[in-house]
């Protein structure tokens, strides 16, 4: 069993994780009609999908995400599991998250933890949850906005950098 932390084993997180936290799971429907529309502003995304979609040149990527929880997000979150990445998710902001658009990645099978006017307590909560994925394993590619995704990995979990 690796060794995370002072308190925390693989078994533990995994026991204690939830597969997604979001605000209203009954917004999904609403989110994907708004992620659909948000494909079309989105081209370049679109065409990486279509281009190496078929190839997945991620494969193999595990990424934490925390950036801003949005229907464009949810875009750039599905162009990364199309190319083959597992993907989980997290808000880098307190107030910014769609909800909508959190309760359509999960109902995608995406593990997202966000909802907008979370508390910082939560906020970190959430950030925590997006380090291992369903199988246990841990995040090796990082995608963060504000640098708390970073922050913490480098202040918690510094035994995670080696495989990042």
């Amino acid at each position: 069993m690796c060794r995370l932390s002072k308190e925390f084993t693989v078994s533990q997180v995994e026991a204690t994780k939830l597969p997604y936290k979001v605000k209203n799971l009954k917004l999904a429907e609403l989110g994907r009609k708004e992620i659909m529309l948000a494909e079309n502003e989105m081209p370049g995304l679109m065409a990486l999908r279509r281009k190496y979609g078929p190839q997945k040149p991620l494969a193999g990527a595990r990424i934490a995400g925390c950036l801003h929880m949005t229907v464009q997000t949810a875009v750039l979150i599905e162009t990364l599991v199309e190319l083959g990445a597992q993907v989980t998710w997290s808000s880098c902001n307190i107030f910014s998250t769609q909800d909508h658009a959190a309760a359509a990645i999960a109902a995608a099978g995406v593990p997202v933890y966000a909802w907008k006017g979370m508390t910082n307590e939560e906020f970190d909560w959430c950030i925590e949850q997006t380090l291992f994925f369903p199988d246990g394993e841990p995040l090796n590619l990082i995608l963060d906005d504000g640098g708390d995704l970073t922050a913490m990995v480098h202040q918690k979990y510094p035994e995670l950098l080696g495989g990042i």
